[in-house]
């Protein structure tokens, strides 16, 4: 079946006995059982895969983790209360005194940021690659996860996933990857050898900017320890995101293709203007990224980055402050475009003239591409 029409049938086992075309919607905090012996059988049932309290989920939960694991490849799928929840059960399920944890280096900041500050004082040691390095001398024998991103969050390097999961594999280390950019329309992480897919569906599998959402896919015995550890920390996803959740996933392939074809013609023209530096975007034949992208994508979402040509502060103010379509706002993967300062410039540690290396992250949303297009011109002429 043509994915397309997956996305149009899947997640709809309940609507037939409510003679509707969408699953209801299920809210519950309690789950009553009409015997003991129906009580005591489903708290022996996988956790968040069966109605046990409503913090296990609702038939609405279960219908979008089935839907999910079958779009990724996958055997299972647990959905969390956002993107970043998901990630922290996967690597906290994975961490502990004596255990060692490896990332690439260009991770989602918040990623980084609880390994730093959270796990390293818990006893965890963690490390972190560069995304073109053999990850073979990294490991160690405590390794207990390896967690990737690609392409890179904010940079966009790419890295080779199928390099980094065998490596991986021939020490029985576990890899994790933040699949978000892609989804799994455009990228198959379970295919290139990621046991653990973890995708902030807050972003494009809503697609309307409207919900907080993690989706973890992977198999029943590699995801069983993060089951577990969302168990006991309340780490669940409501009942209504969800549902939402799975609206957003009937137009997901027809809106990624919408947002890849408008991203690149934007990103072929800004490689042209005279303000912008370098553009980052691997889907582009010019990027050094751009032969593992080929190989391990078959799409390009909406989100890039560029670096303007050296310029005041007063200038880069003046060019996000003149745009009237990109919306200056944190997160993508919603109908509307975004522009964010990527390495805001105060907070900047790399060694550069006090000018230089401003990046700029777009997200290119549902608008038509000559009007975004319009909007960054009068932009950028303020540089």
């Amino acid at each position: 079946m043509h994915t397309d029409t997956f996305l149009a049938h899947s997640g709809r086992e309940t609507a037939r006995a409510a003679q509707a075309i969408n699953p209801p919607l299920v809210r519950a905090s309690t789950v009553v059982f009409e015997t003991l012996a129906d009580y005591k059988h489903a708290h022996h049932q996988t956790v968040f895969d069966s109605p046990r309290y409503g913090r296990s989920g609702t038939s609405t939960t279960f219908e979008l983790q089935r839907a999910m694991a079958a779009l990724a490849g996958a055997q299972t799928c647990l959905a969390t209360a956002s993107g970043l929840s998901a990630i922290v059960a996967v690597l906290s399920a994975h961490a502990g005194p004596g255990k060692h944890l490896l990332l690439n280096e260009s991770v989602y900041g918040p990623t980084r940021t609880f390994c730093d500050r959270d796990l390293v004082p818990m006893g965890t040691t963690v490390d972190y690659f560069p995304e073109g390095a053999d990850i073979t001398s990294y490991l160690r024998d405590n390794t207990s996860l390896v967690y990737i991103e690609a392409p890179a969050s904010l940079t966009m390097e790419m890295l080779d996933v199928r390099a980094v999961c065998a490596a991986a594999r021939r020490r029985g280390v576990p890899v994790a990857s933040d699949a978000t950019w892609g989804t799994p329309v455009f990228f198959d992480a379970h295919a290139l050898g990621v046991d653990i897919a973890i995708h902030s569906a807050t972003k494009y599998i809503n697609g309307h900017s409207d919900l907080m959402l993690g989706l973890i896919t992977g198999s029943l015995d590699d995801l069983a320890g993060i089951r577990s550890f969302c168990d006991r920390s309340g780490v669940h996803a409501a009942p209504d995101v969800c549902w939402l959740a799975l609206r957003g996933l009937r137009t997901l392939a027809i809106r990624l293709q919408r947002h890849q074809q408008t991203a690149m013609a934007i990103a072929l023209w800004l490689q042209q203007q005279p303000q912008v530096k370098r553009v980052m975007f691997p889907a582009l034949a010019s990027d050094p990224g751009h032969a593992l992208w080929r190989d391990q994508f078959s799409g390009a979402a909406g989100p890039f980055t560029f670096e303007l040509v050296p310029c005041s502060e007063t200038s880069f103010t003046a060019f996000i402050d003149a745009l009237q379509l990109f919306s200056l706002g944190t997160s993508w993967g919603g109908y509307e475009s975004l522009v964010l300062p990527a390495v805001p410039h105060h907070l900047r540690t790399l060694s550069v003239l006090p000018d230089e290396g401003r990046l700029v992250r777009l997200h290119i949303g549902l608008e038509h591409g000559e009007d975004l297009r319009g909007d960054l011109a009068q932009a950028l002429a303020r540089i």
